[in-house]
C-alpha cells in the first residue's frame, strides 16, 4: 500500500544552494494547499540538534568517518521516529534537506566507506524508508565553494568542519551523487544549481510538479 504522505528529498554538495531552493519549494506547495513540512538533517528534532553541533563543530577534526556515519545515522534515526514517519502517515508532503543519500556520497564516496556500508546502517535506522522523489541540485564543486567563501563573510562562526574539506573531498561526493543518479533516474533528478536563483526555482519545479501530478496531488500544468 502506498503510504498517504508524499517524501521529497533535497541534495547536493555544500555550496549548491539548498536552503534556498528548499524554503522556496516548501512555500509554494503550501501556497498551493498541500499540507506541506520542512525536515532537516542532520538535526530537526532536539536530540537531532545537539548531534549536528558535534558534527559541524570546526574544532572536532579527529571524527573518525565511520563515527561520523554513525551520527549522521542517529540524527536520521531520530527524525524518522519523530518527525519525517509521523507526517507522512498524516498524509502530509514532507521537504527533507538531505536524507541517506547524503551519507552515501558524503560518507561513502566523500570518506571512502563505501555505499554498502551505509545501505546496512539505513535499514536498520530507517527501515525500508526512502524518499520518493529526489531532487539533486548538481554544481560544480568550485563553484560551490566559492560560494560558501561568499557565505563565510557574512558570518562570525566561519565554516563548519564539513564547509572545511578541501576540493579533492566535494569532486569525490559529487562523483557519488552522479552515481546514485545515474543507477536512479526516475527517483534522483538532477537539478542544474547554477544560474540565478528564480532560474534554479524554475528547474526544481519543473522536476517536482510532474512527480507530484503522478501521485495526485496536483493538477497537471498542462
Amino acid at each position: 500500500m502506498p503510504r498517504a504522505g508524499y517524501f521529497i528529498s533535497v541534495e547536493g554538495i555544500d555550496g549548491c544552494g539548498k536552503t534556498t531552493q528548499i524554503r522556496l519549494l516548501v512555500e509554494r506547495l503550501a501556497a498551493m494547499g498541500l499540507p506541506t513540512l520542512l525536515a532537516q538533517e542532520p538535526g530537526g528534532t532536539a536530540i537531532g540538534r545537539r548531534i549536528r553541533s558535534v558534527l559541524l563543530d570546526a574544532r572536532n577534526h579527529g571524527i573518525e568517518p565511520m563515527t561520523e556515519l554513525l551520527l549522521f545515522f542517529a540524527s536520521r534515526a531520530q527524525n524518522v521516529a519523530e518527525v519525517i514517519r509521523p507526517a507522512l502517515d498524516a498524509g502530509q508532503v514532507v521537504v527533507c534537506d538531505r536524507f541517506t543519500d547524503a551519507s552515501v556520497a558524503y560518507q561513502g564516496y566523500g570518506r571512502g566507506l563505501g555505499s554498502a556500508a551505509v545501505q546496512q546502517l539505513s535499514e536498520v535506522a530507517c527501515g525500508d524508508l526512502q524518499p520518493d522523489l529526489t531532487l539533486w541540485l548538481d554544481i560544480e564543486p568550485a563553484a560551490a565553494l566559492a560560494r560558501v567563501g561568499e557565505r563565510e563573510s557574512g558570518r562570525s562562526a566561519g565554516r563548519d568542519r564539513m564547509e572545511s574539506e578541501a576540493l579533492e573531498f566535494f569532486l569525490r561526493v559529487r562523483d557519488g551523487y552522479a552515481q546514485m543518479h545515474a543507477d536512479q533516474p526516475q527517483r534522483i533528478r538532477r537539478v542544474v544549481a547554477e544560474g540565478s536563483v528564480s532560474e534554479v526555482f524554475g528547474r526544481v519545479l519543473a522536476a517536482a510538479l510532474p512527480a507530484l501530478s503522478e501521485r495526485g496531488l496536483v493538477a497537471r500544468s498542462d
